[in-house]
């Protein structure tokens, strides 16, 4: 039976809520029990730097999240738990990939357009408070990504870019050295759960209304009785659509449980009782997790001692790895000849380029001509519907590149003329 490698970076950038547990740890922690599938999970910490330059708050952070998610029942024996600056591989690949991505590439990276647009809003200059890190993030990323050769990257949509910009890196490395590299694939789940807060809108830090996942007992009590409700009295019958109260019971609850709540409503269940159901079948799932998760707090030489071993176990795999890199792109030992290197694989017949399409975060469809070394060459404007990106790329084969032009983003001269002859290319291939 093959295996499937499944790779997660969780940023440590604060203690987790409900919201993130019920929508993405536990179900994450339940698909580690997946058989045939290898998964990798590690602290992004190299990645908190970008936004924060606090060195006790990344410090504590880090602590928090790996304590989160081994309490939450992530098993270090069943998944490789590190983090991810104790692994020197990552940022020797983040170079050798910086020396095949162009630049082209990550101007389009949405945090970097983001933090454009922002200082365009407000009249500064484009670049202004930008940092080289912000920039190069996805490089980073994709050298988590690669190193390990995951095939499977959980993600929400708007990181789909992301994973699209790691598969343009590996191609490009591997058609200047040889296939080395897996080409990764987003796993986007749909059905993600999204809680709401406090005050009924998605439950958020951005919005200050979240219930902290290990806030101690009476504080969950408290905050819990804080949840917004409308003004229907005991013995009125109540909506659960649209109800947070309701939601957030349910996302916690057993089906019959769910169903006897309901039927609550509909008999004109108090508030107050409600709110207490939902204290007590939360803290019935969440007192246990709390108390292994003060306890790491408390004895932090443990997490300590958990991700080193998974770091002993990360680097067996990237060591060697790395080794094998540094060989094919020529940095390797002078006494070994220079031909006995280990040779580029040799393709069975001549790269062509390849279209591709895609969704970006704003919800519109594009594709994009990349070469064969993954090189973008054209890019199109954005589209409703996938079929439209389909049939415009038709077009763009039947009718050539001239007559297309309203279709894509403009084109320099020089990139004009390398398209139109990848296009013959493609149409001769």
């Amino acid at each position: 039976m093959s295996t499937t490698r499944f790779l997660t970076g969780i940023t440590p950038s604060g203690a987790p809520h409900l919201g993130n547990y019920a929508g993405m740890m536990r179900p994450a922690i339940e698909a580690t029990r997946t058989p045939a599938v290898e998964n990798f999970y590690f602290l992004a910490d190299y990645h908190a730097l970008i936004k924060c330059q606090d060195p006790a708050r990344v410090h504590r952070s880090t602590l928090e999240i790996a304590a989160s998610w081994l309490a939450a029942g992530l098993d270090p024996e069943r998944v490789t738990f590190y983090r991810q600056s104790d692994i020197p591989e990552i940022p020797e690949l983040h170079w050798l990939l910086s020396c095949v991505t162009g630049k082209g590439l990550l101007n389009r990276a949405h945090a970097y357009k983001a933090a454009q647009d922002k200082n365009q809003e407000v009249g500064r200059e484009q670049d202004e408070g930008v940092s080289a890190g912000l920039f190069m993030y996805p490089v980073l990323m994709g050298a988590d990504i690669l190193l390990f050769n995951a095939h499977k990257v959980p993600v929400g949509r708007d990181q789909i870019q992301h994973i699209e910009m790691a598969r343009d890196m590996a191609a490009s490395f591997n058609h200047l050295y040889g296939d080395h590299f897996v080409l990764p694939e987003a796993a986007v789940d749909d059905q993600v759960a999204t809680l709401p807060g406090l005050d009924g809108r998605k439950m958020s830090k951005s919005y200050d209304n979240t219930i902290a996942l290990f806030t101690p007992r009476e504080q969950l009590r408290k905050l819990i009785g804080g949840i917004l409700t409308d003004s229907r009295k005991p013995g009125e019958p109540k909506e659960t659509e649209g109800s947070a109260l309701f939601q957030i019971y349910q996302a916690f609850a057993s089906e019959d449980e769910t169903a006897a709540l309901r039927r609550a409503y509909a008999d004109g269940i108090a508030w107050g009782d409600a709110k207490q159901m939902l204290f007590d079948r939360i803290d019935r799932e969440i007192a246990p997790l709390r108390e292994r998760y003060d306890d790491l707090l408390a004895h932090p030489e443990h997490v300590e001692h958990i991700l080193q071993a998974g770091a002993q176990r990360a680097r067996k795999i990237a060591t060697p790895f790395m080794q094998e890199l540094r060989a094919a792109v020529g940095l390797r030992s002078l006494a070994q000849s220079a031909g006995s290197g280990k040779p580029a694989a040799k393709a069975t017949k001549a790269a062509v380029p390849s279209f591709k399409q895609y969704r970006e975060a704003d919800g519109k469809f594009y594709f994009k001509l990349v070469a064969a070394d993954g090189h973008l060459l054209l890019q199109s404007k954005g589209f409703d519907v996938p079929k439209d990106a389909g049939q415009a790329i038709a077009r763009l084969q039947q009718q050539g590149l001239d007559a297309c032009l309203d279709l894509l983003e403009p084109l320099a001269q020089e990139a004009h003329a390398a398209a139109a002859a990848a296009l013959q290319a493609l149409a001769t291939a």
